[in-house]
């Protein structure tokens, strides 16, 4: 049998639809790129936003125009919500909803005996994901998460000691992921801290990239790591900020952490690390937010190292507490706004790949040839020059700069 399978969304996403590949291979059907060419098709969705939803619909739509007798599965966050359930299942050539990631219902749909699903071996990117919890405890107002995932459950520190040390085989680097891993370990006596000390204990040489954290939630294990130990664990962060109005952040529900207490955990941070990658994601336009609100956000921006924004204008999700908000903002304010805070990401983020320049960078060649590129410790996907080097090589390279920068090795 041959499967069509389509990812949207963030690494947790990415890491359960290693798993349905796992599953997959592990009975014997193969993975196709094509649609023409597949039976089945597996759809991972998103939920994030209305438009990730909307992307979800357009793709199951495009592939069964391509495909008449394809035979669709949708899964992931949007199909865990009760309300886009019935759209997704109306949608042509589906035959199955399944919310969530559970295996069991995947192999099911796709007809795989339980009994032969495989343990994940190699996975089809040079940088593996590592799941290490699923499911929120927070209830941010603009997000449907809680819903589609449940609350936190953070695995087991030896299973997933056991399954890095497997990826270690086949990746030079594992990004730790889940839907909010700053709570990993509440409810197993342990930390992320904990668990990310363990990790580079137990499986030498690879180099742990930690996905989104939240700034505060960086304990004292986790910054003497990132400072110490930058060959083992990237000195990047993706810490979501949302918004530099304390005020607006309240309204958002995020009630763990205001603009000064997030400026703080990341100043300490950057002040220690001679290389610091800093992303984060920022909502604009969301309801009630003000000029001066909106003047609060960029002035953090601008206080901070970041090295590149994901800026999201705000979407309503329905079923979400943001929707019945007042003081919506006008689409053209917010889409102003959106834009000028990407012009200063991007400013910032060239400024930054600038400073690199003259350095050198602990590199992986994430595309090889014609065109390679490698990705750094800190977060830069950059041109590679230099010897050729195979996809999956990890090596020292030092940034120059010409008509942009590149790396040489």
């Amino acid at each position: 049998m041959k499967i069509h399978l389509r990812t949207f969304g963030c690494r947790a996403n990415h890491y359960d639809s290693e798993m349905v590949r796992a599953l997959a291979v592990g009975a014997g059907h193969e993975i196709v790129d094509d649609v023409n060419d597949a039976e089945f098709a597996v759809f991972n969705s998103c939920a994030v936003t209305s438009e990730a939803e909307r992307d979800v619909r357009k793709a199951v739509r495009r592939a069964a125009a391509r495909n008449p007798r394809l035979r669709s599965i949708v899964m992931g966050c949007a199909a865990a919500l009760p309300e886009s359930q019935p759209i997704l299942r109306a949608l042509p050539t589906v035959t199955h909803v399944v919310a969530g990631a559970e295996r069991d219902a995947i192999a099911a749909a796709l007809g795989v005996p339980t009994d032969r699903v495989a343990p994940m071996g190699a996975q089809s990117t040079v940088r593996a994901v590592l799941r290490v919890q699923d499911g929120c405890d927070e209830h941010c107002t603009f997000c449907a998460t809680t819903v589609a995932r449940g609350s936190n459950r953070s695995r087991s520190v030896a299973e997933l000691v056991d399954e890095a040390a497997q990826l270690a085989e086949h990746h030079p680097e594992i990004v730790i992921t889940g839907t909010h891993i700053g709570s990993y370990g509440a409810d197993n006596e342990s930390s992320l801290g904990i668990l990310v000390e363990r990790l580079i204990d137990a499986v030498p040489r690879v180099r742990f990239r930690l996905s989104s954290v939240e700034a505060t939630e960086v304990d004292d294990r986790l910054f003497e790591l990132l400072i110490d130990e930058p060959s083992r664990l990237a000195p990047h962060l993706h810490a979501p900020l949302q918004s530099g109005s304390d005020r607006l952040l309240r309204r958002m529900g995020r009630h763990w952490y205001s603009s000064e207490s997030y400026a703080r955990a990341i100043e300490r941070i950057a002040a220690r690390c001679s290389v610091f990658g800093l992303g984060a994601d920022v909502i604009v336009g969301f309801p009630g937010e003000t000029a001066a609100d909106f003047a609060s956000t960029v002035a953090l921006v601008e206080r901070l190292p970041f090295t590149y924004l994901h800026v999201f204008t705000y979407s309503p999700r329905p079923g979400t507490a943001a929707t019945r908000l007042p003081d919506h903002v006008p689409l053209q304010a917010a889409s102003e706004r959106s834009a000028q805070l990407r012009h200063l990401g991007q400013s910032k983020g060239n400024a930054y790949r600038r400073s690199r320049v003259g350095g050198v960078a602990d590199a992986i060649v994430i595309t090889a040839a014609p065109e390679r590129e490698a990705m750094t410790e800190d977060y830069l996907t950059l041109p590679m020059r230099g010897e050729p080097r195979a996809r999956g090589t990890r090596c020292t390279a030092r940034v120059y700069a010409e008509d942009d920068v590149y790396l040489h090795a």
